[in-house]
């Protein structure tokens, strides 16, 4: 019987964890204080990564410096991060000219998932094969549940960390707050 208890109790921790809508909710952290593009005490985005794309390709995080960058860890499986995607197909297609740039990272997906995934989403951003890159998942973790999203300003902090489903309207303030 405890076996259950444990097992339901460790079942809504992630369904609380995967399913944050709201973003003022206490998984929403490091969020900036009203009017402020950035929390003072941000700290700094470890982009010292490289990663292959869905065409077999090297991206490295590095290269994006100087650009807001919205970085995603999520799943083909994942049902809040399905809800997100369309958001950041928008935000690429509205904010992408002025310096923003999305970039997926998918953690669990073997690139003959992601490829016809990709596709059939029309994301329009850079998608990364991050399966078996556990020291990036570190480096923005800790990761208990998906989708983790970080929101990076141009100069390379860390501004905002949603863990679980967030709302378009949080994202797309604090995007606009960096541009």
């Amino acid at each position: 019987m405890l076996r259950w208890i444990i097992a339901a109790a460790s079942c809504l921790a992630l369904a609380i964890l995967t399913l944050n809508a709201d973003p003022d909710a206490l998984f929403h952290a490091s969020a900036a204080p009203a009017g402020a593009a950035c929390p003072a005490n941000a700290k700094p985005a470890n982009l010292n990564f490289t990663l292959k794309d869905v065409n077999n390709k090297d991206v490295k995080l590095s290269s994006l410096a100087g650009k807001v960058i919205l970085l995603d860890f999520w799943a083909t499986w994942c049902g809040p991060c399905k809800i997100e995607i369309p958001w950041f197909v928008e935000f690429q297609n509205k904010y992408g000219k002025n310096g923003l740039q999305v970039v997926g990272v998918s953690v669990d997906d073997t690139l003959d998932k992601l490829q016809p995934y990709v596709a059939k989403a029309k994301m329009n951003y850079i998608v990364l094969q991050g399966l078996d890159h556990d020291d990036l998942q570190d480096a923005f973790g800790p990761m208990f549940g998906i989708p983790i999203t970080a929101v990076i300003s141009r100069d390379g902090k860390v501004c905002a960390k949603h863990v679980g489903l967030s709302s378009k309207d949080a994202f797309e303030n604090e995007i606009k707050s960096l541009l």
